[in-house]
């Protein structure tokens, strides 16, 4: 058996303001579904679908999605402008560099760029 990975699910408490951001940092169009569930197929990434859930984020993600990006920087500002936050400074070592980020629900998302 050979398994593909479909979609990333996101627990959240309002899924059309999310799929908004997303679909604005990442390109694709925003679909609100039934159940107030609501989805985006970001260009090059998986479908992000973002489901509602009553709890509220307590803990930092146990899984995050790394975004490659040219210019961190540049990234980081737009992400700022469409609703996210930094999460500390940037970090560069031997591989690259990458900014750690939150989305407007504090689910945590990296910027990386790599040594080339």
């Amino acid at each position: 058996m050979r398994a593909r990975l479909e979609q990333v699910v996101v627990d959240c408490h309002d899924p059309k303001t999310l799929v908004r951001f997303w679909s604005g940092l990442l390109g694709g169009t925003p679909v609100d579904r039934a159940r107030d569930w609501s989805h985006v197929e970001p260009p090059g990434f998986p479908r992000l679908a973002f489901q509602p859930v009553p709890e509220s984020k307590a803990v930092k993600n146990r899984l995050h999605l790394d975004i490659a990006v040219d210019d961190l920087e540049t990234a980081a500002t737009e992400a700022v402008r469409l609703g996210a936050t930094l999460s500390g400074a940037a970090v560069t070592d031997d591989q690259g560099a990458f900014q750690a980020m939150c989305d407007p629900e504090g689910n945590e998302f990296c910027f990386v760029t790599s040594q080339d």
